[in-house]
């Protein structure tokens, strides 16, 4: 019983002690001394999840002055969206440029430029007329182009003024190019459906010079699935000493819709057929696993620092859903081959969470 008496005594000072102790503090420094505050582990850097919104068929990315420019196709108009950050424009304020007058309709793939201080919109629709769809351009003159004024221009044509879509700008050797799909004209104003890429000289960024030269036109046969037959889309890029049009083949409804490549030197004539050479086989095509069926129609952008490249497409989730608003703009990093190739690797499932492009 003693002993019992004791312990419990000597654990009782041990505690008092203690608690003394940790209480007093210097006589210079009378204040506690604050416990500092907990930081959390690290998670990693920030991601996004594809798709970037839940519609948008033929995404198109412009940068300039540390923003991005997004427009897709709605349909019936032409909307436009400015962000900092590519991973958040699925967020950022969407407005509509130009509304048509009911003289045109089945407007799609509106990609915007600034050219020579003004800022330009390419885009195709149907002027319910003439055979059906058309190269049109907007211009605007404001600093920022989701402010100012958006004004019709015209018509973008070569003088056979033939059926076009999917208007682009390649630049080359000083010099600014358009190029488009369109019909082959077999005379008697008879146009074949086949769609083929053509090209031809900008006199400026709202008309073109001379006549139009065809550079690709289906020949293997993933370019020909469905009907009818279709080269479209094309899209520049630029490394080292390369310049490709990557371009979209086979038709959209089918779940086989594709990226191809052509690739010619930076200082060949792109106006020359022969300049340009066509891979075999298609450079990114659906994959059924990762929720991406007919995958195509893309763009390219910069990481906001400007070390990463970027793949944008739409592609469908589910098979069969073909050239409906249900395509999804989706973005994803890609890389190159050390023969100067682009390497797009595999469309990325939705919901795979993918770092932010670098810099954001």
């Amino acid at each position: 019983m003693l002993a019992n008496n004791f312990i419990r005594r000597f654990l009782l000072w041990c505690v008092t002690a203690g608690v003394m102790a940790c209480g007093s503090g210097s006589s210079s420094d009378p204040t506690p001394t604050p416990t500092p505050p907990v930081t959390p582990p690290t998670t990693g850097a920030a991601t996004f999840k594809n798709p970037l919104l839940a519609s948008g068929p033929d995404p198109w990315v412009y940068q300039k002055d540390g923003f991005y420019y997004y427009m897709s196709t709605s349909g019936g108009d032409l909307r436009l969206r400015k962000t900092a950050k590519m991973s958040e424009v699925g967020s950022a304020p969407e407005k509509t440029i130009w509304r048509p007058d009911g003289s045109y309709r089945d407007i799609w793939a509106p990609e915007i430029y600034f050219f020579d201080g003004k800022w330009y919109v390419y885009f195709s629709a149907d002027p319910l007329c003439c055979g059906g769809h058309r190269t049109w351009v907007l211009e605007n003159s404001a600093a920022d182009p989701t402010t100012g004024t958006w004004t019709l221009i015209g018509k973008v044509a070569t003088a056979d003024d033939k059926w076009a879509i999917d208007g682009t700008v390649l630049e080359q050797n000083g010099q600014r190019y358009f190029v488009w799909s369109g019909h082959r004209d077999f005379g008697s104003g008879v146009e074949n459906e086949t769609q083929r890429l053509y090209i031809a000289k900008m006199s400026s960024p709202t008309a073109l010079t001379g006549e139009r030269v065809e550079i690709s036109q289906p020949t293997y046969g993933w370019e020909k699935n469905g009907y009818p037959f279709v080269n479209e889309g094309p899209e520049a890029l630029h490394h080292g000493d390369n310049t490709f049009i990557v371009y979209s083949a086979s038709h959209c409804s089918t779940d086989d819709y594709a990226l191809g490549l052509l690739t010619a030197s930076s200082t060949a004539d792109p106006l020359n057929p022969a300049s340009w050479t066509k891979t075999a086989t298609p450079v990114f095509t659906k994959n059924p696993a990762n929720q991406a069926y007919g995958p195509g129609h893309n763009g390219f952008f910069k990481s906001k620092d400007g070390t990463q490249d970027w793949l944008i497409y739409h592609a469908n989730p589910m098979t069969g859903q073909g050239c409906s608003n249900s395509r999804t703009p989706r973005m994803q990093p890609f890389t190159w081959k050390s023969d100067g190739m682009p390497d797009f690797g595999t469309p990325v499932a939705p919901g795979t969470a993918l770092p932010v492009p670098s810099g954001e």
